[in-house]
């Protein structure tokens, strides 16, 4: 397995006993924001880390809850090893398919990848976060960016 990954010692099979990449719907948007809870725990495990298992599930960690997992979050979940929180933060970037946070991005730029943007929204719960399409919030940003570029 890719970067040292080690498969699942569970004897019940999970969607990653063949291994996992990401994958992304037609649309652009990462398929593991389908995943359930159990999902997610299985992931993390075969991430190599079945010690963190129950602190994905006792968080009520599913795909969609997974985009506000970062290194700040992981430490209140109960995952406080400090080289354990940059791999699993780093593999779930790669996940949901953002890129690394820049920390030195002047405030002046125009708004981050839309697709981050995107699961920022989609991250909240309710009826508009489960009808928005990646597809739909693109033609926002494009209407919202001539409004910011008239108004200098």
């Amino acid at each position: 397995m890719a970067d040292g990954l080690i498969k699942s010692s569970r004897k019940t099979p999970t969607k990653f006993d063949n291994g996992y990449e990401p994958t992304f719907d037609s649309d652009g948007t990462p398929t593991c924001l389908g995943w359930k809870i159990e999902d997610v725990a299985d992931w993390v495990e075969f991430l190599g880390f079945p010690q963190y298992r129950a602190c994905f599930r006792e968080n009520l960690i599913n795909g969609r809850k997974l985009i506000t997992v970062d290194a700040s979050s992981l430490p209140r979940m109960g995952v406080t090893d400090f080289e354990h929180i940059k791999v699993i933060a780093k593999k779930v970037r790669e996940a949901l398919g953002i890129e690394e946070p820049y920390w030195n991005r002047s405030i002046s730029l125009l708004h981050r990848e839309s697709l981050g943007l995107f699961l920022e929204k989609k991250s909240n719960t309710g009826v508009e976060a489960d009808l928005l399409t990646f597809q739909d919030y693109k033609r926002y940003l494009q209407k919202q960016e001539p409004s910011k570029n008239n108004k200098r």
